[in-house]
């Protein structure tokens, strides 16, 4: 049964019980009930029938509730209830709940992170545990180069973009893995480019791998991007795409949706 509406004790002087009641019936729907009877309503709201027919019917006239007279469902337009919230909303609060998902469903650490000259800079982070001998969390910086969310940026950038990149940034051999030469980084991005998403095995720091997936507005402009991060002892790197990517694209994707109501 949904939240019904609050008991009669804990209200203020300035509380607005038809307020409540006409969000406890817009908060009875649900993925489980999209469609309900008037005593259906009445039920989850815990509304009397009378009080739930009032409240469904002025939400039919304001264009938040449908009906063919015996079921109501509720229309698209109730998302305007949340617009103002998410349009608010920065990348990072965006995308916090949807790295929480991620991190609990492949069970390793999630980050966002958005480019800044040659670098990248965390801006939210779910850490399952310490991956890296650095400690990271927001705010932490490394070399764009060597990074696959870095990497994931860098290959959506417009190509004088990317061009200026290759050839002001420093390529430093981080470790024994690192990608040092400019022809083999930009080729490289190009394949990230044609495959939506990066992978870098030990580049940043050994016995660490990371995949990502950028992160796009509503303009289609890549302002970001998202990865999980795991240790080689985790498996092979075939195992580790075949295990993490669905999981990270969708969570990109997920993003994506919000941030496509925000104005972040």
């Amino acid at each position: 049964m949904s939240e019904t509406v609050q008991d009669a004790g804990t209200r203020s002087g300035e509380f607005v019980q038809s307020l409540e009641r006409g969000l406890a019936v817009i908060r009875a729907f649900g993925p489980a009930r999209a469609r309900m009877t008037l005593s259906e309503v009445a039920r989850e709201a815990g509304l009397s029938r009378a009080a739930a027919r009032r409240f469904l019917h002025t939400l039919v006239e304001l264009g938040y509730v449908v009906t063919d007279g015996r079921v109501f469902a509720l229309r698209p337009r109730v998302l305007e209830l949340g617009y103002a919230y998410l349009s608010g909303l920065t990348l990072p609060e965006v995308a916090q709940p949807h790295l929480e998902r991620l991190a609990e469903d492949v069970g390793e650490s999630s980050s966002v992170a958005v480019l800044d000259g040659v670098e990248i800079v965390y801006v939210a982070r779910v850490a399952t545990h310490r991956i890296m001998s650095a400690a990271i969390q927001v705010g932490t910086r490394f070399p764009a180069s060597a990074t696959s969310m870095g990497r994931a940026v860098l290959a959506h950038l417009p190509h004088g973009d990317r061009d200026d990149f290759l050839g002001a940034v420093a390529l430093e051999p981080l470790t024994p893995h690192t990608i040092v030469d400019r022809d083999l980084l930009r080729a490289e991005l190009e394949r990230v480019q044609g495959q939506g998403w990066a992978l870098v095995d030990q580049e940043l720091e050994e016995g660490l791998r990371s995949l990502a997936a950028p992160l796009r507005d509503r303009t289609g402009r890549v302002v970001g991007a998202v990865n999980v991060s795991a240790p080689v002892r985790r498996g092979a790197v075939g195992d580790l795409v075949a295990e993490f990517l669905p999981a990270l694209l969708r969570a990109a994707g997920d993003i994506e949706a919000d941030l496509a109501r925000t104005r972040a």
